[in-house]
């Protein structure tokens, strides 16, 4: 797939380094805030073999409140015009909003990443306009409210309806589906249950065969599924567990905190060859 400059082959996952400059992420809010933090720790990913580098300047874990676009773009977009000549790598804009993603395309994002699938007012237009490719992630809900009691008859039936309705609706706005990813949302209106029946099945929500993002990197289902609730940095052998299924089960992209332990598991994995890896 095509990002700006960069050809990026996806038969092989690859890896997404996680830039969250905020005050109130879940896992690292407020660590890469200033902007020389930010920079020194993507070019530190980067190093450690991140593909792509994924800038976010809103939290969207369960609760957090919205963040007003010019305080948004405030965040994200001097970090991206100082990356952008710097990285070897795409830059992901992690965002909802349409002026955003106008400014951080111009600023040098190759990658436009929306939990909300391009659903948010003038969203579609302007990705259609930035003419980047766009990963859809479907969330069931709002963040603030998103992880009350969320509730499917069949949660890959209705996650795979979701994101083949948004890859028509990218389609009849111009956006082609060689510029298209697909995100189920872990986590994102799922419960426990939820997430691992996704993960099982993941393979299912290949709509058209559309490359698959994932993101389970140190979340709540991590540390359930470990029988715990330990702190976000203290998931880290459990996410990258998590991060070799997804691969196994033909994720394209795994998008995570800690890039060098991904990137060894990833190596082993691709050592042992077939059917271990997509």
């Amino acid at each position: 797939m095509q990002f700006g400059q960069y050809t990026i082959d996806l038969t092989q996952p690859r890896i997404m380094g996680i830039l969250n400059v905020t005050p109130d992420s879940f896992s690292d809010g407020g660590a890469f805030i200033h902007p020389a933090q930010a920079i020194e720790h993507a070019l530190t990913m980067v190093e450690e073999g991140a593909d792509f580098i994924d800038v976010g300047g809103e939290s969207t874990r369960p609760g957090a409140a919205s963040v007003p676009v010019e305080e948004e773009l405030t965040r994200v977009v001097p970090i991206i015009e100082a990356l952008a000549p710097r990285v070897p790598v795409p830059i992901s804009v992690d965002t909802s909003k349409a002026e955003v993603m106008r400014a951080a395309c111009a600023a040098g994002a190759t990658l436009i990443n929306d939990v909300r699938a391009l659903q948010d007012p003038g969203a579609l237009e302007m990705a259609a306009r930035c003419e980047v490719p766009v990963c859809l992630m479907h969330m069931q809900g709002q963040p603030r409210s998103m992880q009350v009691d969320p509730r499917y008859g069949d949660v890959v039936a209705e996650v795979r309806d979701f994101l083949a309705e948004r890859v028509v609706a990218c389609r009849a706005a111009g956006i082609l589906a060689d510029r298209l990813l697909l995100d189920p949302g872990f986590g994102f209106g799922k419960n426990l249950e939820h997430n691992l029946t996704l993960l099982r099945r993941l393979p299912e929500l290949a709509v058209e065969g559309l490359p698959l993002l994932v993101g389970m990197s140190r979340k709540t289902m991590i540390g359930r599924m470990l029988g715990d609730e330990r702190p976000a940095s203290e998931r880290i052998q459990g996410s990258v567990a998590a991060a070799l299924l997804a691969a196994q089960q033909g994720a394209s992209i795994l998008r995570v905190h800690d890039v060098a332990a991904t990137r060894d598991a990833l190596r082993v994995l691709r050592s042992v060859g077939e059917p271990f890896i997509h």
